[in-house]
């Protein structure tokens, strides 16, 4: 390697996109469990909204620089790494510093690139899968044959749910606001989908399920839907609350969720531990991953933009009509394959 810095994404002022700037930075230093990404595509996700805004601080040591995850070519290996090389094409999950050419990133969270999947496409995979992966398979124990209502599900969170829920043997109920957004739920796997804007939620729910309700609920959302997510749910059902898009607080039944047994839990995956993301990366490789290199598979919908329109891009993301997931490309990522 000779470059010695790097076109970035930096928040210059917290607040709206036109906060973000890009700039010419130091490379990142890649530590001794990590490693050094050459970035050809970076995902953008509802957290590096947050964190423009103000809301969402990176974790002690992390990068300042917004961006969760990343695909690109390993360019350098930290002394304590192992089992990558230099030059392999590698998809991760960052702890920040994404929305840049370069990004330095513990080895335990790094996977491969799915054999058929462009750089571009792969950059919409890690932050989205980790989360499911962690709250809805990990976390809520899900099961072959369990029911998951899905809200957001034409996005990227609830793209990933439904694709997950459907590998490991679960069916999905998309909850959408739009007939395009319905049939993106169902190419992905949805055996079913929900308009919320004429439906009612919990009685479509119901109806699905021969009125035993669903057994486990991915929510972004939270405020009043919480209240209806838990009309939704079967009896010992578990309610995954991944965002609060429409407000953090609402009002609970508590006797409700007594009778019925119900499980309301919450998480964000970026304060989490690096032991406790490698273990989410190494289940998403073993039980997962398999199955996105199959002939068949239903690749997220992507839009692109080039890394400098980055406040373009979370724009786009803060509108809430864009369907699958929004990426940002490098120019390494725009260059022709060798």
């Amino acid at each position: 390697m000779t470059e010695t810095d790097m076109q970035a994404i930096a928040i210059a002022r917290p607040g709206g996109p036109e906060g973000l700037e890009l700039q010419r930075q130091p490379l990142p230093q890649c530590g001794d469990d990590e490693v050094l990404i050459r970035v050809g595509a970076a995902g953008v996700n509802g957290p590096d909204l947050a964190q423009r805004r103000g809301h969402y601080d990176p974790p002690p040591g992390a990068s300042p620089l917004p961006g969760l995850e990343v695909a690109g070519e390993i360019a350098a290996l930290g002394q304590g790494v192992s089992g990558w090389q230099v030059g392999d094409r590698v998809m991760a999950l960052a702890n920040g510093g994404g929305y840049a050419e370069y990004a330095a990133v513990p080895a335990g969270q790094v996977l491969p690139v799915p054999a058929g999947w462009t750089l571009v496409e792969a950059a919409a995979l890690p932050e989205t899968w980790f989360t499911i992966t962690q709250t809805l398979v990990i976390r809520a124990g899900l099961e072959p044959g369990m029911t998951v209502l899905v809200h957001g599900a034409a996005g990227g969170i609830g793209g990933a749910a439904i694709q997950i829920a459907t590998i490991l043997g679960a069916r999905a109920i998309g909850v959408v606001s739009s007939t395009a957004k319905a049939d993106y739920a169902s190419r992905l796997g949805a055996f079913a989908t929900i308009d919320y804007t004429h439906e009612d939620i919990a009685a479509r729910a119901l109806a699905l399920t021969d009125g035993r309700g669903v057994d486990r609920i991915v929510d972004i959302i939270g405020g009043p839907m919480t209240e209806k997510n838990i009309a939704a749910s079967a009896r010992g059902g578990h309610i995954v609350q991944v965002s609060t898009l429409d407000g953090a607080n609402t009002n609970l039944s508590l006797r409700t969720i007594m009778a019925r047994q119900l499980t309301l839990s919450g998480s964000t995956l970026r304060p989490q531990t690096p032991a406790t993301k490698a273990a989410i990366a190494a289940r998403i490789r073993t039980d997962l991953l398999p199955a996105l290199s199959q002939p068949g598979f239903i690749k997220p919908a992507i839009t692109t933009f080039p890394l400098a329109q980055a406040a373009d891009a979370h724009r786009a993301m803060e509108a809430r009509s864009h369907v699958g997931k929004i990426v940002l490309v490098t120019a390494f990522g725009s260059s022709p394959l060798p």
